[in-house]
């Protein structure tokens, strides 16, 4: 079911500063911004091989990636498992018995249909599946 890892979350208070730390210091390139007003979020893309790092800063004191840096600090908040199909996903998943943030799919940054598994399902790892058509 899962394809690859499409790209890895990471919570941050200042998205250029922290752009500046992967392009100077690592070498990657970001590929774009987004702001996602669903999800209170603005997005960095910086692929590295055949994933992706996804930079996410708040966009109001009350969305979900404020809240995560309140409790937690800046750091890895998820991680994207590319799928095929997003709802024969999360319909297995069920199955499972694997607890679902989302029952259906949402509009997630770059286009992508995503939905995210609970993390008291999944060993502690905020989980999110991810489909892309492309």
């Amino acid at each position: 079911m899962v394809r690859k890892v499409d790209h890895i979350g990471v919570a941050v208070s200042n998205l250029e500063e922290s752009i500046k730390f992967y392009e100077e210091v690592l070498g990657l390139k970001c590929q774009g911004t987004e702001v996602v007003e669903e999800q209170k979020v603005k997005v960095a893309f910086l692929p590295i091989g055949d994933t992706e790092i996804e930079l996410l800063e708040a966009t109001e004191p009350d969305s979900p990636i404020a809240k995560f840096i309140e409790k937690k600090g800046q750091g890895v908040q998820h991680i994207a498992f590319r799928v095929d199909d997003i709802e024969k996903a999360l319909e297995e998943m069920r199955s499972l018995g694997i607890k679902l943030i989302d029952e259906k799919p949402r509009y997630g940054a770059g286009g992508a249909r995503i939905a995210f598994l609970h993390p008291k399902s999944t060993n502690g790892l905020l989980v999110e599946l991810c489909e892309r058509k492309g």
